[in-house]
């Protein structure tokens, strides 16, 4: 069950994975296995992305995880487009999140036509703190909604959301610490040109392939 936010900007409680998992789902699997079934009312793969229910977000540090140099997820839900009452601002409890940038699509690879389907867009925003006169932060947020508009029967003036946060800076530690991981493990390899490899998923709570994606998309299509 859902927990609502008992004030505006708290930060919403937090899931435990067991030790040594992370939680890295790609920008398609945010949108098809999380963000759509969260749109169509259908049980999600893990019950690990919490929901915001605040007229305000709260502040990127307050979020579970995020401060701790892994990014940090939830849904929410902001007026559509259409109704008019979307910008390139969000409100923050001590600041506001602006848009940055052209939104980019994201595309899911269909098997068997070598198409690609749009799915959903990605917006990026930074996070600025203050209010009149403010500064930008390294708070780096990406709001992914889907592409196609809301199925009949659910409410038009207002969509559902998933947003990733993390810190850049921190990111980009983690990232050079992993090419010099990866660097060290080619050259322990180097050698051995006949190790077996297997696909594996960014999702550790789901084996997300383009055959998954397609199934997922396709069985929606049929209620």
């Amino acid at each position: 069950m859902e927990r609502r936010a008992a004030a505006a900007g708290e930060a919403p409680p937090r899931q435990q994975l067991p030790p040594g998992f992370r939680f890295h789902p790609t920008d398609e699997e945010l949108v098809v296995h999380y963000l759509r079934r969260k749109v169509l009312a259908r049980p999600l793969p893990a019950a690990f992305i919490p929901v915001v229910h605040a007229a305000a977000l709260p502040d990127p540090w307050d979020l579970p995880g995020a401060s701790e140099g892994e990014a940090s997820y939830f849904f929410s839900q902001r007026q559509t487009p259409a109704s008019g009452g979307i910008g390139r601002r969000r409100r923050a409890a001590s600041g506001y999140w602006k848009a940055t940038g052209k939104e980019k699509p994201v595309f899911v690879q269909l098997q068997g036509n070598g198409k690609r389907l749009l799915v959903g867009v990605k917006t990026t925003l930074a996070f600025h703190r203050g209010k009149a006169r403010s500064s930008r932060t390294e708070w780096v947020m990406h709001e992914y909604r889907l592409a196609a508009a809301a199925p009949n029967g659910l409410n038009q003036s207002y969509e559902w959301v998933v947003c990733r946060v993390s810190l850049k800076k921190n990111r980009a530690r983690r990232s050079a610490a992993g090419e010099r991981t990866a660097s060290v493990h080619r050259e322990d390899y180097a050698g051995d040109h006949h190790q077996p490899s297997s696909p594996s998923s960014s999702c550790v709570t789901d084996t997300c392939h383009a055959s998954d994606h397609q199934e997922e998309i396709s069985s929606g299509t049929h209620q």
